[in-house]
């Protein structure tokens, strides 16, 4: 990514197409009660014109998915990564034994295109006149958003920005400390690590699989891990999955990376030990890349 693409990012935001995503919906009288029972947000507060993200979670109340949940008149409806569509959608299925619930897969049915910043859809409403289409409020990025959702058989709405190529995305959720499935968000981890507890959780809305252990980690604020920013201190290109070390004691692993427009440097996401490192503390990284040790520097913690 240029550093002038990444400056009118932040400055007038962007555009992504999200069609590769997959989805769901689930219909039948006992939708809300059923689906609140297996993810971690309060399910009742889904509505037809903003998206609520919750993370489906498993009996350890570690993460098997994270979704996005918005409601239309007679039903939920459901997107996830596009790796997660049959894994997911088994996982969902499996708990509907009594209940009034359909769960049907509508991947190939829509696209969804999502603008952030002041990329706003407002001034194209009319796009959506006659198409079956729709605008969800959303925020993916770390910024203001909007899902435009348009029927497959539709033409591409008109968008306000040419869409993100797959690596520019990549890059620019990085830089914007977004966890994903899998670097990030995966069986090995409880929501709180990733900094999803505001977003994603309710303490409330009663019991979901998970629920009791992710409550004990609310009460006692210990968990294994916690997630990080980090930026290099050199410019040596570095590997998902290297180990960064204190004092001689592996703490943490590296997740993601990707450069920094403006400095050149590798920067990226993983998570360390809860409780070693503070901002501003500098790990060694071990990998295979260089015969020197790289110095990553912790330039955030998301439980802080």
């Amino acid at each position: 990514m240029s550093p002038e693409l990444y400056q009118k990012l932040l400055s007038e935001g962007g555009c992504l197409n999200l069609s590769s995503r997959a989805k769901w919906r689930l219909s039948g009288a006992d939708r809300v009660r059923y689906l609140n029972g297996q993810v971690t947000h309060d399910v009742r507060q889904a509505n037809a014109t903003s998206a609520l993200h919750a993370c489906v979670t498993n009996l350890k109340g570690k993460i098997e998915g994270d979704i996005f949940i918005h409601a239309m008149e007679d039903s939920l409806i459901l997107d996830a990564p596009e790796a997660l569509r049959e894994s997911l959608g088994i996982r969902l299925e499996r708990y509907i034994i009594a209940d009034d619930a359909v769960l049907e897969d509508i991947t190939e049915e829509w696209q969804i295109w999502h603008c952030f910043g002041k990329m706003t859809p407002e001034s194209s409403q009319a796009e959506l006149i006659g198409t079956g289409g729709r605008l969800v409020i959303s925020q993916r990025l770390g910024l203001p958003g909007c899902d435009w959702w348009h029927p497959i058989s539709a033409k591409t709405p008109a968008l306000p920005a040419s869409p993100l190529t797959a690596e520019e995305s990549e890059c620019f959720r990085i830089l914007q400390k977004i966890p994903v499935s899998p670097n990030e968000l995966n069986p090995d981890t409880f929501p709180q690590e990733a900094g999803l507890e505001k977003e994603t959780m309710s303490y409330t809305k009663g019991c979901y699989i998970g629920q009791e252990i992710l409550s004990r980690i609310k009460t006692t604020g210990k968990m294994p891990r916690e997630m990080m920013a980090w930026q290099s201190v050199g410019p040596e290109p570095l590997l998902n999955g290297a180990s960064l070390s204190l004092a001689g004691k592996v703490i943490g692993t590296i997740t993601s990376q990707t450069l920094d427009p403006l400095s050149g440097h590798p920067v990226g996401l993983g998570f360390v030990r809860q409780g070693l490192v503070t901002l501003d503390s500098e790990l060694l990284v071990a990998d295979e890349v260089s015969s020197i040790s790289p110095v990553v520097k912790i330039t955030a913690l998301f439980n802080q």
